[in-house]
C-alpha cells in the first residue's frame, strides 16, 4: 500500500500544477516532437525519434508518479493547527546553541523540500525533533554529525495562498 505524505497547501497546489502541466501542454508537444521525427525517415537510425520516444517514457512515467502522490496525499487543515505547536507548515526561528546562530526554517512535506532555500521535511533529523515544540523549547537534534542544541524561538505559519 502506497505511503500518505503530508503536503502544505502550497505543496499540494504545486503537484497539481505539474501534473496538470504535463498532461495538457507536454504530452503534446511531444507529440508533435515524435512526428516531426518520424518524418526524417528511416526510425532504425533516427536519433530525434529516439529521443522523443526516451521523452515520452519519462514523461508518461512523472505523469503516473503525481497521480499515485496527489491520490495519496494528506493536505494539512491550516484551520485545525495549533499555530504555537511546531507541525508542516510551520515557520520556525530556532538559535543553534552550538554554533551561535539563528536560523529559520519552513516545515514541509518531504516532497516539498528545499534546503537551500530553508524548506526542510519533516523527516528529516532537525524537522522530526522539532515537530510538536514550541517557543521556549530546547530540543536535541541527533544528526550523522554529531549532536546540536536548538533553542526555539519563535513559530509562526507560512502564509497558505
Amino acid at each position: 500500500m502506497p505511503e500518505t505524505k503530508t503536503y502544505t497547501p502550497a505543496g499540494f497546489k504545486a503537484l497539481q500544477e505539474e501534473l496538470d502541466y504535463l498532461v495538457n501542454t507536454k504530452v503534446e508537444e511531444n507529440k508533435k516532437e515524435i512526428s516531426t521525427a518520424r518524418s526524417f525517415g528511416d526510425l532504425s537510425e533516427n536519433s530525434e525519434y529516439d529521443e522523443a520516444k526516451a521523452e515520452q517514457g519519462k514523461i508518461h512515467a512523472r505523469i503516473a508518479e503525481l497521480k499515485e502522490m496527489i491520490a495519496n496525499a494528506q493536505v494539512i487543515d491550516e484551520s485545525e493547527i495549533d499555530e504555537s505547536v511546531i507541525s508542516v507548515g510551520s515557520i520556525v526561528k530556532v538559535f543553534n546553541k552550538k554554533r551561535g546562530q539563528e536560523v529559520e526554517y519552513h516545515i514541509v512535506g518531504s516532497y516539498e523540500t528545499d534546503p537551500a532555500n530553508g524548506k526542510i521535511s519533516d523527516s528529516s533529523p532537525i524537522g522530526a525533533a522539532i515537530i510538536g515544540a514550541r517557543a521556549g523549547d530546547e530540543v536535541t537534534v541527533h544528526t550523522p554529525a554529531g549532536d546540536m542544541q536548538l533553542k526555539i524561538e519563535s513559530v509562526s505559519r507560512a502564509l497558505t495562498e
